[in-house]
């Protein structure tokens, strides 16, 4: 079954016989938590939920409510059902993401797929192994635990042998969903840590996958969007009550079926053909009002500075009253705004009925983006089916969502199903951008030079970035909305006896959500470096100085056998200022962090320590990474092949980010709107990297997608100085920054 038509393969699941289902009861979706993203949604579904289908033909359907963006986990999901079924991993099939076929699991973020919404999926898969042991013991006259299993074929002692396809045979069994289970004991385990390839794969490297861009559906219009030129800004007065005049009458020669839509600040053009649509965009004459001018950011540490905001306190202790401070540091971190920076721009098909609305998308959260469409359309939840595609990746949230609204509106205006791609331009310009951050850290050592205080503030605007149609039509109010982001791996890892941790949180300056470490990389940013500065401050070891302060074992075990890995000699120091024969500075870095994420004080996910040898010329302030060695503990592994390549996938991208990213702003927005202007890290500056998992089969996943980007700045910026003998803690250290701070050094040894 290939689920596409999700409703109707669903309902044909209900109705064939031989066809095991664990179902759930509708129930009221998840709602987001206060100061959390998510859109409450009342919608209560006139099915069950479907967590896994076992058919007598010998096919297993696995259902899950989160996507894959290129994390693997279709293939991990599986690999977790053939575990807990005992069948081939051939056999199982993941549904993921339709809104009519799989369950409400709330946004695919954070990571969490495999550490909290596969939970229900494995005890769902364990009912089903257990009723067909035990219709196998009554029907063989067993007891069930004298039963063994291979692919689905049930064995007893004396070589009697029933199969679930065979128990199945002509009977519909639904069972409704417990926790009450036993699963399997990792010492079991025959798929779940076993190196299987993503099923995704080959398909994207001979190019046979349908992606979304690649949806073609009959009668399809296409159309394109022509946005105000407030570009990327999503808050004021003038978001949706900016547009003056369109002369229609512009685009009248490009085609004689050339439609144009205008609702608010919401303007686009459509065609039957889709170079007429894209002439049409060109040439069609749009008068705007002037916007006001956008809050300066080119000096970001001011900027946020300027921002109302309220304080939020998360963590208050004085756990040493008495001991003295011998020395003190303060420190302000500054973390830049950037792109997702998606490799294609968003593409959304939309077919709007009488009965139905139909949205073929790229969404990173389904039911969520459902909602929103119920909204901006004044229609309810039960007649949107979201059907999801795989699209360009994103790690966060691209502009994905704002084209299935575009789309979903442009259809019900023009009368015809209509595919929606977005330029290079408008990608660029209007995705919603990871907030920039500012960070105060006070801490101080005492006359042992041991750890003391902590006082840490982080500044964050942002917000969830409702879809672009809902704003410029004036269905969602302009006003910015706070959220509570800032505060993901805000509380250090250290034992600071007298800690005091806040939030300040801020409306959005410019369109912004989320991106991959959301707030925790540059939280993270600052106490990595600061511990860093504490133990140059006090003569220590780097490694050893941390090793005395985790108070957490795995995390204190992960930082030991990474280092080892990576042949960290302590004392060790390296060039500090003075470069070798060939004009280069050398330095290591170390840092830890553990991803803690949702609502504060919120959830652990994987620990993660970096190592990192770098190489600088001091003259052109080109870096030069040498070597990374990332260790994680992510808890059981899964797909340790998957795991290696989503921590070698946070190694780049969170190197581009960490070295080159930053997004520019004029008076009117975004300025960065192709690749010239917003530069990523190349295929030739790909260090080689050295992935080390402590594997813990016997502790629960973690989520392990993130994890591994999170101590990435700290990392270089602690590398930097032990090359530079300069500390580095505005984000991204360019070669511009890099030439002013070796300015002055000696160029030779």
């Amino acid at each position: 079954m290939e689920f596409l038509s999700p409703a109707a393969d669903r309902q044909m699941l209900f109705d064939r016989a031989g066809t095991l289902l664990v179902t759930r009861p509708a129930a009221l979706p998840p709602q987001p938590s206060p100061g959390q993203p998510g859109i409450p949604s009342r919608y209560l579904q006139s099915h069950p939920d479907i967590f896994v289908a076992v058919l007598d033909d010998g096919q297993v359907l696995a259902f899950n409510g989160h996507v894959d963006l290129g994390t693997g986990i279709r293939t991990a999901l599986a690999q977790v059902v053939a575990d807990e079924l005992c069948v081939g991993f051939g056999r199982v099939r993941m549904i993921l993401g339709h809104t009519e076929a799989t369950p409400n699991q709330g946004p695919t973020i954070a990571s969490a797929s495999l550490q909290i919404s596969a939970v229900p999926l494995r005890q769902a898969v364990a009912q089903a192994r257990q009723y067909f042991l035990d219709a196998a013991a009554r029907a063989l006259e067993v007891s069930p635990d004298c039963l063994s299993v291979n692919d689905g074929d049930i064995r007893s002692p004396d070589g009697r042998c029933l199969s679930y396809w065979q128990l199945l045979a002509g009977r519909q069994v639904r069972l409704e969903f417990s926790t009450d289970v036993t699963l399997k004991d990792s010492c079991q385990f025959s798929v779940i840590g076993k190196p299987v390839p993503r099923v995704d794969i080959p398909a994207k490297a001979t190019g046979t996958l349908t992606f979304v861009h690649d949806v073609r559906v009959p009668g399809m219009w296409h159309a394109r969007v022509v946005r105000p030129p407030y570009t990327g800004r999503d808050g004021g007065d003038f978001v949706g009550n900016s547009l003056l005049h369109v002369d229609r009458a512009s685009v009248a020669t490009v085609a004689d079926d050339v439609r144009v839509v205008v609702i608010g600040d919401f303007v686009a053009v459509a065609a039957r053909y889709e170079h007429h649509a894209i002439k049409a965009a060109r040439l069609l004459k749009v008068q705007w009002r002037e916007p006001p001018p956008l809050e300066p950011l080119a000096d970001l540490e001011s900027a946020l500075r300027r921002q109302p905001f309220t304080e939020r306190v998360l963590l208050e202790s004085l756990d040493a009253p008495d001991r003295q401070a011998a020395t003190t540091l303060r420190r302000t971190y500054v973390w830049p705004y950037q792109m997702h920076a998606s490799v294609g721009p968003s593409c959304a098909v939309a077919q709007y009925g009488e009965h139905q609305l139909t949205v073929w998308a790229g969404t990173q959260n389904p039911h969520m983006l459902r909602a929103e469409l119920s909204r901006l359309l004044a229609r309810p939840e039960g007649e949107i089916n979201i059907v999801r595609y795989e699209a360009s990746g994103c790690y966060g949230r691209n502009c994905a969502d704002d084209v299935c609204a575009d789309a979903a509106l442009i259809s019900r205006e023009i009368g015809y199903p209509v595919r929606v791609q977005l330029s290079r331009e408008q990608e660029h310009g209007w995705e919603p951008k990871g907030a920039a951050q500012v960070i105060d850290v006070a801490g101080s050592l005492d006359e042992q030079q041991r750890l003391l205080s902590y006082d840490f503030v982080t500044r964050y605007p942002s917000n969830d970035a409702p879809s672009l149609a809902l704003l410029l039509t004036g269905v969602t109010s302009n006003v910015p909305r706070v959220l509570e982001m800032g505060d993901r791996t805000a509380v250090p890892p250290y034992a600071y006896p007298n800690r005091r941790i806040s939030c300040l949180d801020m409306a959005p300056i410019v369109r912004a959500g989320w991106l991959r470490g959301v707030s925790a990389m540059p939280n993270s940013f600052a106490h990595d470096v600061f511990i860093d500065e504490l133990a140059f401050e006090a003569g220590q070891d780097p490694v050893a100085f941390r090793l005395r302060y985790l108070p957490d074992d795995r995390a204190a075990d992960l930082l030991r056998e990474t280092s080892v890995r990576a042949g960290w000699i302590a004392g060790q120091t390296g060039s500090r200022g003075v470069s070798d024969a060939q004009g280069e500075l050398h330095g290591r870095g170390v840092a830890y962090a553990r991803y803690v994420h949702s609502k504060f004080p919120g959830f652990g996910a994987a620990w993660s320590v970096w190592v990192i040898d770098v190489a600088v010329n001091p003259t052109t302030g080109q870096i030069r990474i040498k070597r990374v060695v990332v260790g994680q503990d992510t808890g059981m592994v899964v797909n340790p092949d998957g795991v290696r390549h989503q921590i070698e996938g946070n190694v780049i991208q969170s190197l581009s980010r960490v070295l080159k990213e930053q997004v520019v702003f004029n008076g009117q927005g975004v300025v960065d709107h192709e690749w010239g202007a917003y530069p990523i890290l190349s295929f030739t500056e790909v260090p080689p990297i050295d992935v080390f998992l402590l594997l813990r089969q016997d502790q629960p996943p973690m989520g392990s997608g993130e994890s591994a980007s999170v101590p990435s700045a700290a990392a270089v910026s602690n590398a930097l100085f032990d090359a530079t003998a300069t500390r580095f803690r505005e984000v991204p250290f360019t070669p511009e920054r890099i030439r002013t701070a070796c300015a002055g050094l000696t160029l030779s040894g």
